[in-house]
């Protein structure tokens, strides 16, 4: 296949990229090819957040959605179609600041300025993101806003004042972001383009070597993946990202997914929330704590927002990785994955998907296509519960997911999965079977706490030892118990009670296992 050119909108004008290797991250594209070096490099592997930049892509309803991602790990191809915006485009041409870059200075948010360009490009896109008219962002959105960026030496304060404070200044020229503008240099693009929007059936060309495919329809990219099953799928570059910049591993051929409109969606019908391979991150922890709330801090606690908003949630699942911090809650409920090759789909309890430590039930040419959520029915009591060492941007030492149904005061069935304690994510069948049939008492839960040594015989690691991770486990359990019981369940605030009573009993000397006795 022929090999194409790229095109995307950048510094008011629309660029063309041909001839450069497909993994070639944006960030160098940026900083080595376009001189553009306000975006700084210091993870290189989308933790530190100094190479914040800001891509913009057509929604649904042809206006331009923004959205702040890490620029060392995104492949430049990816770009095609989008657009791009940097620290370079928010002062205006007359040396005016953005109000984002003018909080910094007036909050002195910035000391060795390193991590600056970082917060303030994820600040624009919180400032140009908030629809006229509506209040001021809450503290809790700035953090959320600000969950991808590191500071290691003014502090935070300061950059969460600058974030309030960039409000006030809505009287300073908007820079250089001409809104309007990018929308019709996108349209265009569509509509000229050889590489991957040339016409709705386009099957995509080529970029790069090795090869890079960007089909635009579902049935394109099964053909493709069926094509070349060798083919490496990439979907936010979230996790292959860092097999290019930390393993420097060839990937071979690519096949992106982030082009495929019909991956992207989100929808229910009378029995499920249906949620396409290629939804972000963000989009689909949003649909699925629309219908449970319960997921609402471990939706916050995924990553960052950054990586939320590059990520999806089909990948996160594809991977398989054993500290994945979505499948013990997707295990939970009963997730299903629906996997295509060519132009048959095949549909697997999500459960019976992992085989082995990142080994999955995939076929040579199939891919997974969505994952299939059910409904939340009246009879449900879940929680999810993510311990680690850090409260933002940490991986799990151990991540738990419990849905019971309870009637008439009995557990009909009960799902209990876990992440980090097993080569996969994995059911606790013994503790599982502790509970069947049995009333939701102190009890039952004691049982299902004692079987999970026979379902679970967890690793020591630089994250947590095998004796923590187990004990962990068993006090999670005992917690979901204490707040959804029958009798008296506790809120949240007194749950954190027993938690400070038990740091209390550690400081004496005493064991930091919560004792069911000690109601």
């Amino acid at each position: 296949m022929t090999t194409q050119p790229i095109r995307f909108y950048h510094r008011g004008a629309v660029r063309e990229v041909s001839g450069l290797p497909a993994t070639r991250t944006v960030l160098q594209h940026l900083r080595e090819d376009l001189y553009c070096t306000g975006t700084k490099e210091g993870c290189a592997e989308g933790d530190c957040g100094a190479c914040t930049v800001v891509v913009g892509e057509l929604d649904a309803n042809g206006g331009l959605a923004l959205k702040a991602v890490n620029a060392c790990i995104q492949f430049l191809p990816t770009l095609d179609g989008r657009a791009l915006f940097t620290v370079e485009d928010l002062r205006a041409a007359d040396g005016a600041l953005h109000p984002a870059q003018q909080a910094m200075v007036d909050c002195h948010g910035s000391q060795c300025g390193f991590c600056t360009p970082g917060f303030v490009m994820s600040m624009w896109a919180l400032y140009e993101n908030q629809p006229a008219g509506a209040g001021l962002p809450t503290r809790d959105e700035i953090n959320t806003a600000l969950s991808g960026n590191l500071c290691r030496c003014t502090g935070y304060r300061p950059i969460v004042d600058a974030a309030q404070k960039m409000f006030d200044y809505r009287q300073y020229p908007r820079a250089a972001f001409d809104r309007e503008k990018a929308v019709r240099a996108l349209q265009a693009i569509r509509r000229t383009s050889t590489f991957a929007y040339r016409a709705p059936d386009a099957r995509g060309a080529a970029f790069g070597t090795p090869s890079f495919w960007a089909p635009l329809t579902l049935d394109a990219f099964a053909t493709l993946r069926a094509e070349h099953p060798r083919a490496r799928l990439l979907a936010g570059s979230t996790d292959v990202g860092l097999w290019v910049t930390k393993q420097f591993r060839e990937l071979g051929d690519i096949l992106y997914i982030g082009n495929v409109a019909e991956l992207k969606t989100t929808a229910r019908d009378g029995a499920a929330l249906t949620i396409g391979a290629a939804a972000s991150l963000e989009d689909a922890y949003a649909a699925l704590a629309a219908d449970y709330p319960e997921l609402a801090e471990l939706w916050m606690r995924f990553a960052s927002l950054p990586i939320r908003n590059a990520g999806t949630l089909g990948g996160n699942v594809a991977n398989g990785s054993p500290i994945g911090d979505a499948m013990p809650a997707l295990i939970a409920l009963d997730a299903q994955v629906v996997l295509r090759q060519g132009p048959n789909t095949r549909t697997l309890p999500l459960d019976a998907f992992y085989l082995g430590y990142q080994k999955t039930a995939l076929e040579p040419g199939e891919f997974v296509a969505a994952i299939r959520v059910p409904l939340p029915s009246p009879s449900l009591r879940f929680r999810t519960y993510k311990v680690s060492k850090r409260y933002d941007q940490d991986i799990s030492a151990v991540c738990a997911a419990f849905a019971l149904h309870v009637t008439d005061g009995r557990i009909a069935s009960a799902r209990i999965a876990f992440g980090g304690m097993a080569a996969t994510p994995k059911r606790a069948e013994h503790a599982e079977a502790a509970l069947a049939g049995s009333a939701w008492d102190d009890a039952a839960t004691r049982r299902a706490m004692d079987a999970l040594a026979s379902d679970y015989q967890p690793l020591t690691d630089m994250r947590a030892s095998s004796a923590y991770r187990m004990k962990v486990a068993r006090n999670l359990l005992w917690r979901f118990h204490l707040e959804t019981r029958e009798d008296a369940p506790l809120a949240l605030a007194d749950v954190n009670a027993f938690a400070f009573e038990a740091l209390d009993a550690s400081a004496a000397g005493a064991s930091l296992a919560w004792d069911p006795s000690r109601r």
